[in-house]
């Protein structure tokens, strides 16, 4: 199989934002992470802090550097004033900011070294390294009583790397901590002890998958350890890219996506594996969905083989509301967590291309409860700045959905969910904060951030929380 031309995401978005940036930022390989990093206790407060990555921030000069936000979580929430903004020129963090970075096009949260402040794993898969142009890094920033300060290089040990950073991944199992990372040239998981002083357990690189994009963790087969599942950038003759789990297969799985995440959806006490399909398919009812779908594959005491078959979601999915409409993206975005703390992981989904009201590409999320018998996608439910009580309105070109994360930032037990849109204002991007509540995420009390109230202030092309796939032209 041939890597298929990109496409998939808005086109008119893809031509405003090769206007905007002169061509810096739209490379050969996109920028593949679609979620900002779930909330961390960063500076060990009690609280856990919100991430916000702007791949194209400027910094000092350098266009479309990079930079991450982060929002020290409180009891009374977020407050833009209440931040840190860190670039590769901040102290302590290794590099320099130089043009077309993108520092912070992937993030992830994890205790990595143990002391009871959470870290902050970077991907900036368009740097420039010893080893090539594009060549890639992925920096982990170490909290502390002061917050994130400082940090240390995780290098990859291939020797023609690129694109290394598109997609960062962290899980913690027992005593264990395993940092994944895709690049273009091969996969790269690290297992711990880590240590400040840049130090790491063991390394391992995988090169049989061609061309990773996105890269997911997980206990597959509930063995107590930690498996990998990964995902290609996408094929000729495929709506998406193959997907792969690594507990002893080869063979691509049934079905394919060109996003993934991982979470017990059926509360079976086995991970379960998720993917988004949002292409439109090139020969309809063969492969892939009008619209986009996301597939799920239930994790076993065999793990999830080729042989497992998937459950498909659509908009047309019995208690999914809306209608498929080509051209959606629905599952461009896409994360797994217990929004409403009943033991079942919810899968949010986001569809960033989505009419609404006459405005092309203006975007939303939808959330699929948990289930621990039967289909998904009963009281599935809707997000989109349309949306009651929710600040701002649906725009051409907002793509609200571009990226999802859950976390809870005030302490109250009830996850908030983080939508981005990083088309909003002119691509200085957004950034939508739904509290946490009883049964779920509420608009009630919602908040957005945008790019100039957290001192970003570059008049376009910021792209606060994140890019996502939306660079697939």
């Amino acid at each position: 199989m041939n890597d298929r031309p990109r496409r998939g995401a808005p086109r008119s978005a893809a031509v405003l934002l090769a206007a905007l940036l002169g061509g810096a930022l739209l490379p050969a390989a996109p920028a593949a992470a679609v979620h900002d990093a779930a909330p961390g206790d960063f500076n060990g407060d009690g609280y856990r802090d919100a991430v916000l990555s702007a791949p194209g921030a400027n910094v000092a000069g350098k266009e479309g550097a990079g930079a991450v936000v982060v929002l020290y979580g409180a009891k009374a929430g977020l407050s833009p004033t209440r931040r840190a903004v860190i670039t590769q020129n901040s102290a302590g963090v290794p590099d320099a900011a130089e043009a077309s970075d993108a520092f912070g096009s992937s993030t992830a949260t994890a205790d990595l070294d143990r002391d009871g402040y959470a870290d902050l794993v970077v991907g900036t898969p368009y740097e420039d390294t010893a080893l090539g142009t594009d060549a890639g890094s992925v920096t982990v920033l170490w909290g502390g009583p002061n917050g994130l300060a400082g940090g240390t290089d995780l290098p990859t040990p291939e020797t023609d790397p690129a694109f290394y950073g598109l997609d960062v991944t962290v899980r913690t199992a027992g005593t264990g901590t395993r940092v994944g990372v895709s690049g273009w040239h091969g996969t790269v998981l690290f297992d711990g002890p880590f240590a400040r002083t840049g130090r790491y357990g063991s390394v391992h690189l995988d090169q049989n998958t061609a061309s990773p994009l996105g890269v997911a963790l997980g206990d597959f087969d509930g063995n107590g350890t930690t498996d990998p599942a990964v995902v290609t950038v996408g094929l000729s003759d495929l709506s998406g890219g193959q997907v792969y789990t690594t507990t002893g297969y080869r063979k691509a799985l049934n079905g394919n996506g060109l996003v993934i995440a991982s979470g017990d959806v059926n509360g079976d006490g086995y991970t379960d594996l998720v993917a988004g399909d949002p292409w439109d398919p090139e020969q309809d009812g063969v492969d892939g969905a009008v619209g986009g779908r996301v597939l799920v594959w239930r994790g076993s005491a065999a793990g999830i083989t080729p042989d497992t078959v998937p459950e498909q979601l659509t908009q047309n999915t019995a208690g999914v509301p809306e209608t498929s409409e080509k051209g959606d993206a629905f599952g461009a975005a896409l994360t797994v967590a217990d929004l409403n703390r009943d033991g079942l992981a919810d899968i949010v989904i986001g569809a960033p291309s989505e009419t609404l009201g006459g405005q092309v590409y203006a975007g939303q999320v939808t959330v699929v409860p948990g289930r621990r018998t039967g289909a998904l996608g009963t009281g599935s439910y809707l997000f989109s700045q349309d949306s009651a009580n929710v600040p701002d309105a649906s725009e051409t070109d907002d793509q609200f959905g571009t990226t999802v994360a859950v976390g809870d930032v005030d302490r109250d037990g009830r996850p908030e969910l983080f939508v981005g849109g990083f088309g909003e204002n002119d691509y200085t991007g957004a950034a939508w904060v739904f509290p946490g509540a009883t049964s779920g995420p509420t608009t009630t009390r919602s908040r957005v951030f945008t790019a100039a109230a957290l001192g970003l202030t570059q008049q376009d092309s910021t792209m606060l929380g994140g890019t996502g796939l939306s660079f697939w032209a």
